[in-house]
């Protein structure tokens, strides 16, 4: 079994299309994909689209000169540092014994990209790391769903000081955090939350303007505390290709196998526009 040209083009479109639908932390939600430029490989650059704020002046009639400023950007170029690949076979007796051997391979490919997904999750999450040390809260335990929610509001202030926009904002949290979140009517309310929106992309409800998504990606920082972070699209930007899909029969077996290699990258651009906090189960 061999992958024509045309054929590894949408395999790879359907596996990264299967990955976008399932992102939380490098979601559409969380990410922006502001950048040009393509991705071939490992190493490569691409040049992210965005620019400083202008600088705004004075104006007096008739006597004020405009001369326009040059933008620049110390954040223009993002690179593609990671590079994940999957492999597996499917042998020709299973092949027969389930009589859709193409069923398997779909759905080995659409576990394929779950797997994918989590990686690429993980690694996006670490970089709230990074988020400006006026915005990082510290260690609070969060045991009740009023503390839950206060915190959710601490995350709220600390965007608002920093003059984040509040179009667009997140809040990903764990399992367990949101769980408490459920508890409270401030949460539950539609009214209150401000949305009767279908939830997707992990999104599990609206809280203070926040879109509030749930992953089992949410850092741990060590024993029961977790990163819980805020933020709003301009803040991170996110790139990534399937560059290699290849079907293949193994020398040493009877089976059809399929490999593929996913390249990304991603930088937190803006480190005043997200904020964190250390949320302890305890």
């Amino acid at each position: 079994m061999a992958l024509s040209e045309s054929q590894r083009k949408i395999w790879a479109a359907q596996l990264l299309s299967s990955l976008k639908k399932n992102l939380v932390f490098a979601g559409p939600r969380v990410v922006n994909r502001n950048y040009e430029g393509e991705i071939r490989d490992q190493g490569d650059t691409v040049k992210i689209i965005s620019v400083g704020r202008p600088t705004i002046g004075d104006y007096v009639k008739g006597v004020t000169v405009i001369n326009p400023e040059q933008l620049t950007d110390a954040e223009r170029s993002l690179t593609i540092t990671e590079a994940k690949y999957f492999a597996f076979e499917i042998d020709d007796i299973d092949r027969a014994q389930t009589g859709n051997g193409g069923a398997i391979m779909n759905e080995a490919a659409t576990e394929s990209a779950y797997a994918l997904r989590d990686v690429a999750d993980q690694f996006v999450a670490g970089l709230y790391a990074g988020a400006a040390t006026a915005n990082q809260i510290g260690t609070t335990s969060i045991t009740t769903s009023a503390l839950a929610v206060d915190g959710i509001n601490d995350l709220m202030v600390r965007l608002d000081e920093a003059d984040v926009p509040k179009e667009g904002r997140y809040c990903i949290v764990p399992a367990w955090y949101h769980g408490l979140l459920t508890k409270s009517e401030l949460f539950t309310d539609l009214s209150a939350s401000g949305s009767t929106e279908a939830l997707r992309n992990g999104t599990v409800g609206r809280l203070f303007g926040f879109d509030i998504l749930m992953s089992n990606n949410v850092p741990i920082v060590t024993g029961d505390d977790y990163r819980v972070s805020a933020g709003y699209p301009g803040a991170l930007t996110y790139a990534d290709q399937i560059v290699k899909t290849e079907s293949y029969r193994p020398e040493n077996s009877f089976s059809d196998a399929m490999k593929g290699l996913h390249v990304y990258g991603s930088k937190l651009v803006r480190p005043s526009a997200v904020a964190t906090l250390i949320a302890s189960r305890t």
